[in-house]
């Protein structure tokens, strides 16, 4: 199937960009202007409120891979819906939220998504961003293309003073009482309360079969298979997430030693620490509890709503003819 577009505005474009970057199915995010009148706008004439333009970001991505009601998902996680005159400390016409839809059936699929938000009752205050019809799009300067990853301190400072890390947190926070009655006391220990399970008795230290391994909690990809190796410690490890959005790393100073703790960025579920000391080619070891995760079996897969993610599994058996 031919390659589609998505385009969402969520307030500044910097903080738009690695929610989806990296994905599987994800071909490329650019920064750009849309919605306006002026042709080929710069940064400052719509910062002023210029040309009608609102920032935004637009996607190309396979949807044999990635389905355009997982990009919608990943969209509302960003934003505060709530919010008419902008976004968190970036207030004006520019930073407005918007869903602009490219066909009938994206249209369709983002009207259900922000009713589905909307009944949920996650907000209090009605839903306000709007879904619009795409219109010509101008990817902006250079300069703000890939921001995150040319300037990550900026972009790291930005996203944390302008409240948009603070609000994600504290509104898409999982219910702990519900938890509780959904997860073993084990998993519940793990992940809420940073707990760690036993070496060599776990679920998955020694686990061999082709899949993936999803965030207990919030059903969200995070490991691969193709990633894990057996590291010796009598835990799940992996060279990598599948994306670098999928997962937060913190500083973790507690047993009197100094660590970088792995968690969920989706759920904020606790998953493991991650060390130096793994194999190339990213010379990390991505330490996971088991309790942590579900493995997906390759089979299961696309029955269990995961197909998009079978071509990894695909390119790695195309690796191993070509070598």
């Amino acid at each position: 199937m031919a390659h589609k577009l998505a385009t969402f505005a969520g307030g500044c474009f910097w903080c738009m960009v690695e929610p989806f970057d990296e994905r599987p199915g994800i071909i490329k995010v650019v920064s750009g202007y849309t919605g306006g009148f002026l042709a080929n706008p710069t940064y400052e004439q719509v910062c002023r409120g210029e040309t009608g333009h609102v920032e935004a970001v637009q996607i190309t991505y396979d949807p044999d891979i990635v389905a355009y009601e997982d990009l919608l998902d990943v969209y509302w996680a960003q934003i505060d819906p709530t919010d008419p005159g902008g976004q968190f400390c970036d207030q004006g016409s520019s930073y407005k939220t918007a869903i602009f839809y490219h066909s009938p059936e994206q249209k369709e699929a983002a009207e259900a998504s922000k009713e589905a938000l909307a009944k949920s009752g996650r907000f209090t205050k009605p839903i306000v961003t709007q879904i619009l019809p795409a219109a010509e799009f101008w990817p902006a300067e250079d300069y703000h293309q890939d921001f995150y990853k040319k300037n990550p301190q900026h972009y790291r400072n930005y996203r944390k003073s302008s409240g948009r890390d603070e609000f994600i947190r504290e509104n898409w926070e999982t219910d702990k009482d519900e938890l509780r009655k959904r997860l073993t006391p084990l998993q519940y220990h793990v992940t809420q309360e940073q707990g760690t399970e036993p070496p060599f008795a776990n679920e998955y230290w020694d686990e061999t079969r082709d899949g993936i391994y999803v965030d207990i909690v919030s059903g969200k990809p995070l490991f691969s298979s193709r990633d894990k190796f057996d590291a010796g410690c009598g835990w799940p490890s992996f060279t990598r997430p599948l994306s670098r959005d999928l997962v937060e790393e913190r500083p973790d100073y507690s047993h009197g030693r100094s660590r970088t703790e792995v968690r969920s960025k989706d759920s904020d579920s606790h998953l493991g620490h991650v060390f130096s000391d793994g194999p190339q080619p990213t010379g990390l070891r991505y330490c996971i509890n088991s309790a942590a995760l579900r493995f997906i079996p390759k089979e299961k897969l696309a029955e269990e709503g995961y197909g998009q993610y079978l071509e990894l599994f695909n390119e790695q058996a195309e690796d191993a003819k070509t070598r």
